[in-house]
Formats: structure tokens, C-alpha cells, sequence
């Protein structure tokens, strides 16, 4: 089955999925404002968290980084049919390139998304190429993570998030991040970092909690 075929099913998947699960949305107040205003920004989450990340997003139009590889021409295809643009390339596959086309999208209105630890790891480990983009385009890291009240967890590297059907799913949004152009990346990297763990932490409390749902 070509890749065509592939993503083509697996949207079909992702769109029945989404039909079945209550989503709830919390602290994405900034987010949407700057949606609003037509205010562009980054969207970062963990690789973990990627199948029903487009649910997150409102916006008029945003870019991921996918990588070059096989697995990422099928996630490409398969994101475009759920109306996300890609831009190829990642920190193991093809950098430069995506890193470019993607500060272009930038350039030309595009709100523009990382999985700041994708697409090989380490897990939950924020690579440079967000703070990068962030320093280069002046836009805020808006910070999202999510849990499901049912969920199955893959054998992954990421331990990759599954929802379950009629559970309900919990987006939880950090406190968007400024990068100084100037700055210290380091110091960026252990902030998105903290915040994007912050936000699954409290998204887990969520879908846990009985009356989270």
C-alpha cells in the first residue's frame, strides 16, 4: 500500500477518532487571541501528543517540521488531508532545508509548529531547532500538551498517546514564550521544556480527575 493509499486511511482514522471523543480545551485564552488578531506564533507539543494535535490549532493557516524520512512523507500527506501544511526536514533528516522553508512560511503569515523532541528523540527533550526559529522570527512558543480519560500508549520510542474512543481529551496551553534573539538557548530549551512537561502534568490531573471530563 503506496503512501497515498496510507495517508488517505489514516486520516479517515484520525477524523473517526476525533467524531468519537469529547475534546476540552484549558488556558488557551492567549492563544486564540492572537488567532483573533491574526498574531502569528509557534506551536510546540511533544511527538507524543502529534494524532490529534490539529484539534488544537484554530488559526488561518500553520506549517509543521516533518522529517524527510519515509514515516515523515506519511505524516506529511496524512496532516495535509486534515488541513496542515508541511515543511520537510528535521534535526536528524534535512535540517537546514526544512529550517529555511519553514522561516519562509513564517515569513509569508504562516503560524508555524515543532515537536521540539521529534522525530527520534530523545523523548521529551527539546532539540534547537524551535528555539531557533523562535529567536529568527520574534513569534512566542505557545506550549500545548494533552491526556485522554481512556488512552493506550505505544511501544515506541515516545511512548506514542492513542485516545480511545468515547474518552475525552484534555489540551492543555502553557504560557506562550518569548525568544531573545540574542538569548541564552540553553536557557530557552529548559523553559519550553519545563512548560510543555508543566502542561502534560496538568492534563494528566484533568483526565484523571473525575470530574475533569
Amino acid at each position: 500500500m503506496n503512501e497515498a493509499v496510507l495517508s488517505f486511511v489514516a486520516a479517515g482514522v484520525i477524523r473517526a477518532l476525533r467524531r468519537t471523543v469529547k475534546i476540552r480545551h484549558h488556558d488557551d485564552g492567549p492563544m486564540r487571541e492572537r488567532e483573533r488578531r491574526n498574531e502569528r506564533f509557534i506551536l510546540a507539543f511533544w511527538h507524543r501528543h502529534l494524532l490529534l494535535m490539529p484539534y488544537s490549532y484554530r488559526g488561518n493557516g500553520i506549517s509543521v517540521l516533518v522529517s524527510q524520512s519515509k514515516d515523515g512523507e506519511l505524516i506529511a500527506r496524512t496532516v495535509a488531508r486534515l488541513g496542515i501544511d508541511s515543511s520537510r526536514g528535521s534535526s536528524s533528516r534535512g535540517g537546514v532545508a526544512g529550517m529555511r522553508t519553514l522561516l519562509r512560511k513564517a515569513a509569508e503569515g504562516w503560524d508555524i509548529a515543532f515537536t521540539p523532541d521529534g522525530p527520534r528523540g530523545p523523548a521529551s527533550e527539546v532539540q534547537p531547532g524551535v528555539i531557533l526559529a523562535a529567536a529568527a522570527t520574534g513569534f512566542p512558543i505557545v506550549p500545548v500538551a494533552l491526556a485522554a480519560t481512556r488512552a493506550k500508549r505505544l511501544n515506541s520510542w515516545d511512548r506514542f498517546v492513542v485516545p480511545l474512543p468515547f474518552s475525552t481529551v484534555h489540551f492543555v496551553f502553557g504560557e506562550p514564550l518569548a525568544v531573545e534573539r540574542r538569548g541564552d538557548p540553553e536557557a530557552a530549551a529548559g523553559e519550553l521544556k519545563r512548560r510543555l512537561d508543566a502542561a502534560e502534568a496538568e492534563a494528566g490531573v484533568l483526565a484523571s480527575w473525575p470530574g475533569g471530563g
